[in-house]
C-alpha cells in the first residue's frame, strides 16, 4: 500500500496466528531501512511475514535482490506475504513490463502479486477508460497464473477500486479465478462504510489480504492501533469469515517508529488470536 492506502497478500501454510489470518508487515511502511534491518523488526515483532515493495526493497526486474529478500525473510522463520509492486492497470507509459515483475515475484516467492487499479478516481474513469482497465486486469491475471501466480488489486483512493460500488463492479466484470482484492479501510470512511466493503469482498469470495492502519480521521492524523479496536476487531471478525487464509499486514504505524510497530504488532497478534 502506499502512504494513502492498503495491498494485495496470499498465503501459504506458515505460522498460524488466527484460524485462517495471519500478521504481517508491508516493507514499505520502513521505506528508509534495508532489507536485513526490516527483516529483523518484523521478526522482532512477532510477525508471520512481510508483504515487501517493488519501489525500494525489491525493485522491479531486479532478480538478484528478490532472491535475497526471499532468503532472508525464510531464514528468518516468516513467510513472503506478497509482492507489493507499483504496476498501475493501463497506464500507457511509466509501467514497469509485467514480465519484470513477474520474475521479481518468481525469485522473491511470493504468492501474489499488488497491482493498481489505474491511475484516476472511479469517478474520473469514463467507459472506455473502465473497459482498458478491464482488459489489462484479465491479460495479467493470464499471465501470473501462468506462473502459479495469482494478482490482487490495491483498495485505494485515486484509483477505480476507491468505492465499495466501482470494486465490485469492476471484479465483475474483470472475472478471473487469479484477481481478487485486497482491503484496507478507507481513510475518513464511517465504520458501516467500511463494513460495507469489506462485506462485498467476503460475500463474493474476492477477499485478498488485509492492510492494518489506524488513521483517525483523516491520512494526517496516525494513531496506535490499540485505538482503533472500536473498529478494527470488527473488520477482522468479518474478515474471518472469508473461505481460504489471508495475512493482515500492518502498514504505516505512528510516527514510522519501529518501537510502535512492536506494540502494535502485540496488538494485532492477541486480536487474531481471540478468533481462534
Amino acid at each position: 500500500m502506499s502512504p494513502n492506502g492498503l495491498v494485495v497478500c496470499a498465503i501459504k501454510i506458515g505460522k498460524f496466528i488466527g484460524a485462517a489470518m495471519k500478521s504481517g508487515l508491508v516493507s514499505i511502511s520502513f521505506r528508509t531501512l534495508p532489507v536485513p534491518a526490516v527483516v529483523e523488526l518484523a521478526r522482532r515483532a512477532g510477525l508471520a511475514g512481510i508483504e515487501w515493495g517493488g519501489d525500494v526493497h525489491v525493485p522491479h526486474g531486479d532478480v538478484k535482490a528478490a532472491q535475497d529478500a526471499g532468503a532472508r525473510t525464510r531464514a528468518a522463520g516468516m513467510e513472503v506475504a506478497a509482492y507489493g509492486s507499483y504496476y498501475r492497470l493501463g497506464m500507457v507509459s511509466g509501467n514497469p513490463p509485467f514480465e519484470d515483475v513477474i520474475s521479481s515475484a518468481m525469485a522473491l516467492g511470493a504468492p501474489v502479486i499488488r497491482v493498481w487499479a489505474g491511475i484516476e478516481g472511479s469517478a474520473r474513469t469514463d467507459a472506455a477508460a473502465f473497459a482498458g482497465l478491464v482488459s489489462d486486469a484479465l491479460r495479467v491475471a493470464a499471465m501470473a497464473r501462468s506462473q502459479g501466480l495469482r494478482v490482487g488489486l490495491e483498495y485505494h483512493a485515486g484509483t477505480l477500486t476507491d468505492t465499495r460500488a466501482s470494486t465490485h463492479k469492476f471484479l465483475e466484470q474483470a472475472s478471473h479465478p487469479a484477481l481478487f482484492s485486497f482491503w484496507q479501510p478507507p481513510v475518513g470512511a464511517s465504520k458501516d462504510q467500511c463494513l460495507d466493503g469489506l462485506k462485498d469482498l467476503v460475500k463474493t469470495g474476492k477477499l485478498g489480504s488485509i492492510h492494518v492502519f489506524h488513521w483517525w480521521p483523516d491520512d494526517a492524523t496516525r494513531l496506535p492501533l490499540q485505538s482503533g479496536a472500536q473498529f478494527w476487531k470488527d473488520y477482522l471478525a468479518l474478515a474471518a469469515q472469508a473461505e481460504g487464509e489471508r495475512f493482515c499486514c500492518l502498514e504505516f504505524v505512528k510516527g514510522d517508529d519501529p518501537e510502535q510497530l512492536m506494540e502494535d504488532a502485540k496488538t494485532l497478534n492477541l486480536w487474531l488470536k481471540e478468533l481462534t
